[in-house]
Formats: C-alpha cells, sequence, structure tokens
C-alpha cells in the first residue's frame, strides 16, 4: 500500500535530517578507525517477537549513505519476527555500514514496536465491523514512519495533520460556544476558503451526540470517553447518518467491548505515544 504522505521527496527529506543531525561533520569513530577502502557485510538480528517494520525505509538509508551498498531483504514489513531471525543483510564500504547503522536500528526498532503493538489490538478486535485509527500523539518529525509502521501493522492511519480534515474536539466546542456554533463556523470558513475537508466533532455526552445530529452537515462523531453503555446508545441515536468513532483511555482490556458497541473506528494514541521498541542489532560477521 502506498500512502500519500509516503513520498519519495518526504522519505529522502527525513533521511536527510536524520542523517545530518547524527553525523554532523564526520563519523569520526569510522573514519579513525577503519580503512576507507575496506569492505565488509553485517545482518541485521531479530531479538524480540513481533511483527517487522522499517525493512524498506531501511533499504532508502543505506543508500542515502552510500549507493554502493548491497543489501538483502531476508524479512519483509508486516513479517512475524522472533528471536534469532535475521531481517536482511548488507555488504559494502564498512565505514558506510558503520554511519548507517544508528539510523537504520532507531527507526526499524520504534516502527517495528508500533507495528506490534497495532498487531496485537487489530487481533483483540477481529469479527467486529471496529477499524483501529491512530492519532497526532506522534514523534515530532517522525510521524511519517510512525504512522506507516500503524498500517504495517494492520491499522489505519487518521488524519494526518491539522491541514487534511477537521476535528472539533471539546476546546474547539467550549471556545467556540457550543456544538452547534461551532459545527456552523466551520461550515461557513470551508465555504469562504473553497477548502472540502472532512469534520468529525468530539461528543462527550449524549447531548452532545443529538445536538451533532441535528446540526448535521458533519462526517464523523466522535464519542469520546464514553462508558460501553453510552456509547451503544448513542450509536443507536445516530443510527448511521454518520460515521462514528470511539477514543479516550481506551486499553487493550476494554477495547473489544468498545468495538462490540458498533463503532466505525477506534482510536487509540498509545499506537504510537506508549510502545516498546522491538530490540534489533546489526553485527558484522564473516562469510
Amino acid at each position: 500500500m502506498r500512502l500519500t504522505y509516503l513520498t519519495e521527496k518526504s522519505i529522502s527529506d527525513f533521511i536527510a535530517m536524520a542523517l545530518a543531525e547524527d553525523i554532523g561533520d564526520g563519523d569520526h569513530s569510522s573514519l579513525a578507525s577503519i580503512p576507507a577502502d575496506a569492505q565488509n557485510q553485517a545482518r541485521l538480528l531479530v531479538k524480540g517477537d513481533g511483527i517487522l517494520a522499517g525493512v524498506e525505509l531501511a533499504g532508502y538509508i543505506f543508500n542515502a549513505v552510500d549507493p554502493t551498498l548491497q543489501v538483502e531483504v531476508l524479512m519483509q514489513d508486516g513479517a512475524t519476527i522472533k528471536h534469532g531471525d535475521v531481517a536482511l543483510t548488507v555488504k559494502g564500504k564498512a565505514q558506510s555500514i558503520l554511519t548507517a547503522e544508528r539510523l537504520v536500528l532507531n527507526c526499524m526498532q520504534r516502527m517495528s514496536g508500533i507495528s506490534t503493538y497495532t498487531h496485537h489490538l487489530t487481533d483483540l478486535i477481529k469479527g467486529t465491523n471496529a477499524k483501529l485509527l491512530d492519532t497526532r500523539k506522534t514523534t515530532p518529525n517522525f510521524r511519517i514512519m510512525e504512522k506507516w509502521a500503524v498500517v504495517i501493522g494492520g491499522g489505519h492511519n487518521h488524519r494526518f495533520g491539522l491541514f487534511d480534515m477537521i476535528i472539533l474536539k471539546d476546546n474547539h466546542v467550549d471556545y467556540a460556544g457550543g456544538i452547534k456554533e461551532a459545527i456552523v463556523a466551520t461550515q461557513r470558513y470551508l465555504q469562504q476558503k473553497g477548502k472540502d475537508l472532512r469534520i468529525e466533532v468530539e461528543t462527550r455526552n449524549l447531548d452532545e451526540v443529538k445536538q451533532a445530529i441535528e446540526t448535521g452537515g458533519i462526517h464523523r462523531i466522535m464519542l469520546d470517553n464514553m462508558t460501553p453503555e453510552m456509547m451503544r446508545e448513542a450509536v443507536a441515536m445516530i443510527g448511521g447518518k454518520f460515521e462514528t468513532e470511539a477514543s479516550g483511555g481506551i486499553t487493550e482490556t476494554t477495547i473489544r467491548s468498545v468495538a462490540e458497541c458498533g463503532v466505525d473506528y477506534i482510536s487509540v494514541g498509545a499506537l504510537t505515544h506508549s510502545i516498546k521498541s522491538i530490540d534489533l542489532s546489526l553485527k558484522a560477521y564473516k562469510l
């Protein structure tokens, strides 16, 4: 699947900034200790269990550091991994392998942690109609990769940023003076600006759900921090007129009961803000 935010430019821009942060005016450890013409190889070892992510990105990173490096992918993004697996090998200039090593590992470890947890939560809601969504609770300047990892793990992306969808959250509603006021002002703004953006409204209780339904002109109603009983009633009130999304403090122990309320989507910030990275390492080896 090719995602709209995943372009050659977005990936290369990220890699360029990340390498500049890490290398500065040179990888002096490698330049000082390894002969410039030395050739070697390394393999990426898996030291944990989960779902692999970041393999394709690793190829871009190695190529950006040194286009002559030869990468052999042994396990693809989305593969189930276990301790002892080898995900890829890389051969070529030893200095280049060492320079790329940390960025490759940092990205793949975090992405694999995200894809693993996403896959776990997706499994928990199998058999329901609910789809698992990520949020904007991401690491600054790493959102592209984190959202990519969610998709690799079987989840779905919510809006990428503030620019590609409107979500009227509780503070927007309170500042605007209420549900109806926030929706009407938003509709007016979009008309004036000539923008075609989907509108979602966060609701905190059944009265706000009713107001959102009566006002209309929206695409999705978010049911925030509601009990399963309240969510079921809200879904019945909405009656398929608008998409529904459950949000707020949803965990692996509660996600199944939330999904069974009949919501279309469940958004979980923990997919990207509270995951444990999968342990990976890049080790030199002899043929």
